[in-house]
């Protein structure tokens, strides 16, 4: 065989171990989902079963939480297994038109599947608050910057303080709440200085804001607007030269922080205190892996930074034996 006759064949062979490689990634990758849907369901304990035995039968993995006011939660599983309980939950009562965001893991970052009755599916704890009677007006990713240019335009930041000290965007503000439930109370003491602004939220994937407007729109707020699937949606498609968004946002996965085109982020997790942490963190002397970091060393009492430490120790021994522990 010709010289160039061999170079073809060796380049047929890496095309094809090449095209075998993308195939068994893709066979091998989960994919995660995290969804969300505001629809009155009249007896949400009648439903847990069917999810629960569905995600079960699929192989999927994750926490589902029903509640009257709809579902929330986030899943993992095979394409084959995601699918399928997509579908199942688009047959839930007013679920047809249910929409999901989905990133990949090359294992399952969860242990077990749970479908859970709760109250609510996401906790403001204010009663008479439904996104399905009245809402913000949705702002695509696209129109955002527009609207918060506006100089009547108040930007406000519904997460949690630890998600805003890691990015935000240029201007907005930061309640420095320590979790959802604490926001009525934070815009009962501020509404003052709000007086005859429009109001613009925010948050990571959009269901604290949809609870939030709803709240305001329930204390006479006339002009409120969220920005439609978060900011994530908002770092998927606003070109980083156009973004008036600095830093990186906190998620809820293995990813830990996300960037412009939801490239995977700089920062890592305190698993004592879920906290995101950076490097120079890790440098620390208050930090120790799986037992605490600068930001929650003063926080946590002793015995149960022992209770930790034991805790890393298994899961350590778990690695070394080539399993995975089950609370790592």
């Amino acid at each position: 065989m010709s010289q160039f006759g061999h170079k073809c064949t060796e380049a047929l062979c890496t095309g094809m171990r090449s095209a075998v490689s993308v195939i068994e990634r893709a066979m091998t990758q989960y994919v995660v989902a995290a969804l969300y849907k505001f629809t009155a369901f009249d007896t949400p304990q009648a439903l847990i079963s069917g999810i629960q035995t569905c995600c079960l039968e699929q192989g999927v993995k994750g926490t589902l939480l029903v509640a009257t006011e709809g579902i929330n939660g986030t899943i993992a599983g095979s394409r084959k297994g995601i699918d399928a309980v997509i579908n199942h939950l688009r047959g839930l009562p007013g679920c047809s038109d249910l929409e999901h965001k989905e990133s990949y893991a090359s294992e399952n970052p969860f242990l077990r599947m749970k479908t859970r009755l709760k109250k609510e599916i996401v906790t403001l704890g204010v009663e008479g608050v439904d996104p399905n009677g009245a809402v913000g007006t949705y702002v695509a990713p696209g129109d955002w910057n527009t609207l918060i240019a506006a100089d009547d335009v108040a930007v406000i930041d519904t997460r949690n303080d630890y998600e805003v000290a890691i990015g935000s965007f240029d201007g907005a503000i930061d309640p420095k709440t320590a979790s959802f439930g604490d926001f009525p109370k934070w815009w009962e003491e501020n509404k003052d200085q709000f007086e005859g602004k429009r109001i613009a939220m925010f948050c990571t994937g959009g269901i604290r804001c949809e609870k939030s407007t709803s709240y305001l729109k329930s204390q006479g707020v006339a002009d409120v607007f969220h920005l439609q699937g978060g900011i994530l949606k908002y770092l998927e498609e606003v070109p980083e030269n156009q973004s008036r968004w600095s830093g990186e946002c906190f998620v809820f996965d293995q990813r830990v922080s996300v960037g412009h085109g939801l490239e995977v982020g700089d920062y890592a997790l305190c698993f004592a205190c879920r906290r995101p942490i950076t490097q120079a963190d890790m440098a620390s002397e208050r930090y120790e892996k799986g037992v605490s970091c600068p930001q929650c060393y003063d926080e946590v009492p002793q015995e149960r930074k022992e209770r930790f430490r034991e805790r890393q120790k298994q899961v350590r021994l778990a690695e070394e034996r080539g399993t995975r522990h089950i609370g790592s």
